[in-house]
């Protein structure tokens, strides 16, 4: 077995999350974490880390539902851990089919073995215009007929880092692969030490906006039901967190631009939201976009920092125009630093922050090992749903206009920081899918029959559920029900 210090439980991590957010501490013996599983193993923490987050989330939900309904005792909070890592898979199937979660030519490949430099490099192609652009920088001809064995072959020319710089001033998602101890000592992960893990930042200090009146809320209600969140985001942890709202009564319009790619899990992430498609580089969609603002009371957004700044519906633009919202972003490596406007996602973070390195060392594998679930952006969506509640709850009972910022790298770093976890040694046949059979739901929806994890926290009172089907984008028109 190897092992290092021993984590905290998921309790322990819950009740941090709560104190940081500085919420009230006696609602934490409404939360109950239960349950042990061993189906998706990682020398992290990262079951514990999907736990707690999640938990906080829910709980937090019953502190809105209590605000709004004082008459009624505040609800109990149940989350199991088995439920929990059965949403983190991500698993889910449509008409009896589970699509693909990587392109081809996504993955991990050795560098450097024609020039005595080795290394690796992860290469992110679910996007077609990001396949293309990393075929072309290796000499390759674009498009679906590559094949990995190409893409292999093209890498023995290249050194690791030197890939990655040259990708990455092309604009495409590529990560060199580095230990936790090259990664401590890199400059983006010493900005990260001094941000928080969820940053709740006051924009209007000084000159507050009122408390908002919220919807009246009836018994039987979800705890969010009536509050509106506009969700400007694509892949993956910025749905999960809005997709976490609506499960818990949020109103949701989701709103993509038609000329940008989806991925297949839109299917499996859209369940809960209104979909529209609004092209925010006319001006007709601005203005659109300006009539649905100050009727929102979330505004969550995960593109490139810098890219809806451009296009007037940055931070500071939106709390003009709609004071007292909460305004949440979203980014791969934070707010500060040498990469602080860099694109990633979960699989390229885990690369560069050393965590495919170190998992691999735990399991006595020489090729970097990718986490059994993408953790970073679960964890990501579920701590982002997290901080815009606690952002919630202070805009109701202080005033304010919130920003609430989330980043996988900062992700990455407090999952070093909760310590490792044994792992078997020789570690076994990877499990299959069929303990996630028991927390499955089949639904119509706009893309087929979907099968995929109902919402994992249980509250006592009013059960989350999603109570409208995922739609392909465009259904619904730009405007709220």
């Amino acid at each position: 077995m190897t092992a290092s210090s021993t984590p905290p439980s998921s309790m322990a991590v819950l009740e941090a999350l709560w104190h940081e957010a500085r919420l009230d501490a006696s609602a934490l013996r409404r939360a109950h974490l239960t349950g042990s599983s061993d189906h998706l193993r990682s020398s992290f923490a990262a079951a514990t880390l999907a736990q707690a987050s999640a938990a906080a989330g829910a709980l937090a939900a019953t502190e809105i539902g209590a605000l709004r309904q004082p008459q009624w005792p505040a609800q109990e909070v149940t989350v199991d851990i088995t439920p929990v890592l059965a949403e983190t898979t991500g698993y889910f199937t449509l008409d009896g089919l589970r699509p693909p979660s990587w392109a081809p030519i996504s993955g991990l490949y050795a560098c450097g073995e024609a020039i005595a430099q080795p290394g690796w490099v992860r290469i992110h192609a679910n996007f077609e215009h990001h396949r293309d652009g990393a075929l072309r920088l290796l000499g390759l001809a674009p498009g679906p007929h590559t094949s990995r064995d190409q893409v292999a072959q093209a890498l023995r020319g290249w050194n690791a880092l030197d890939f990655e710089a040259r990708a990455t001033a092309a604009g495409l998602v590529v990560a060199a692969v580095r230990s936790l101890e090259e990664w401590a000592q890199h400059p983006q992960c010493a900005a990260l030490r001094t941000q928080p893990l969820i940053a709740i930042t006051q924009l209007d200090a000084g000159h507050a906006a009122p408390p908002r009146a919220w919807p009246a809320s009836g018994c039987a209600a979800l705890p969010l039901e009536g509050l509106r969140i506009l969700d400007l985001t694509r892949i993956l942890a910025g749905p999960v967190a809005t997709r976490t709202l609506a499960a818990y009564g949020a109103e949701v319009l989701m709103v993509n631009a038609p000329h940008l790619p989806n991925i297949e899990a839109i299917a499996d992430l859209s369940r809960g939201k209104r979909s529209a498609l609004l092209d925010l580089r006319s001006g007709d969609a601005m203005a659109q976009m300006q009539h649905l603002l100050p009727h929102a009371h979330v505004f969550v957004q995960g593109y490139r920092p810098g890219s809806l700044q451009a296009l007037g519906l940055g931070v500071d633009a939106v709390a003009r125009t709609a004071p007292g919202i909460v305004y949440a972003s979203l980014s791969a490596y934070g707010r500060s630093g040498p990469w602080a406007d860099q694109r990633g996602f979960d699989s390229l973070v885990q690369a560069v922050s050393g965590l495919n390195l170190a998992e691999a060392q735990a399991f006595g594998d020489a090729t970097p090992r990718a986490l059994p679930m993408q953790i970073l952006d679960y964890g990501a969506g579920y701590l982002l749903a997290f901080g815009i509640q606690a952002a919630l709850l202070r805009q109701a009972t202080q005033g304010g206009t919130w920003h609430v910022e989330v980043s996988l790298a900062r992700v990455a770093q407090w999952l070093v920081a909760l310590g490792r976890v044994p792992v078997p040694h020789p570690p076994g046949a990877a499990g299959t899918t069929d303990w996630i059979e028991p927390w499955l739901e089949t639904v119509a929806s706009g893309y087929g029959e979907l099968r995929a994890v109902r919402p994992s926290a249980v509250l006592s009172r009013t059960p989350a559920r999603w109570r409208r089907p995922a739609v392909r984008p465009g259904t619904d028109a730009p405007c709220w029900s």
